[in-house]
């Protein structure tokens, strides 16, 4: 008991630290006021961010254009925001998105609820869904920050071809899983060729152009 008595009279440091204790307290203060100022010249300049910035998410392709998205709705069931809405169909041979039974058909993802932790690709089973670098996402209403899967589909890249269309003859949706196919067959770019426009699939121009998302190689994790 005396010794905590001893203590509050005589406190570490005494007089001299309560003297400077408002001085340290500003010390950060103090310090930047005497940094040069930094002005990014926004959105004229745009500064790239970290590669594994969380930013607009994509839906994947496989390298001859099917997607990668099976409808499972693991990432809607993932996303604690709610803000992720997924309905499934089932492919036909007439009309086949995706390998295997199923596909998205349907997906949006509400941007006014989505907070960017990246809980729904670790969800999904495929990797149909990563996140990009893209992080300008603005709109004049509230319905412009609802996308849908046209505005969340990767661009056509070389080698691919708009689904619906067959998959690659003589494979499974295995050989899909395991990286065997890397680009779209003569076969199926002549099943585009006749049925494309009667299948009413997504085609290139309606998918994000070079100035949409990344390639999947240059998302992020």
């Amino acid at each position: 008991m005396a010794d905590r008595q001893d203590a509050e009279k005589d406190p570490k440091g005494g007089w001299l630290s309560e003297l400077f204790a408002p001085i340290a307290g500003f010390g950060v203060t103090f310090r930047e006021m005497f940094r040069p100022t930094v002005t990014e010249q926004y959105p004229e300049q745009k500064v790239p961010p970290q590669p594994r910035f969380h930013g607009r998410h994509q839906l994947n392709r496989y390298p001859d254009g099917l997607e990668k998205c099976i409808g499972c709705e693991l990432c809607a069931w993932a996303c604690p925001a709610d803000a992720i809405y997924v309905e499934g169909a089932d492919n036909t041979e007439a009309e086949r998105y995706s390998p295997g039974e199923r596909y998205g058909r349907v997906y949006q993802i509400n941007y006014l609820r989505c907070i960017f932790c990246g809980l729904c690709i670790e969800a999904c089973p495929t990797r149909a869904l990563t996140m990009t670098n893209d992080y300008d996402l603005t709109g004049r209403s509230r319905s412009g920050l609802i996308h849908e899967k046209q505005d969340l589909l990767g661009p056509l890249l070389e080698g691919m071809v708009p689904a619906p269309h067959p998959m690659v003859p003589g494979t499974t949706e295995r050989d899909y899983y395991r990286g065997t196919v890397v680009q779209a067959v003569s076969e199926q770019r002549a099943w585009v060729e006749e049925h494309g426009e009667q299948a009413g699939g997504v085609s290139a121009g309606s998918a994000r152009t070079s100035a949409g998302p990344a390639p999947e190689g240059e998302v992020a994790q």
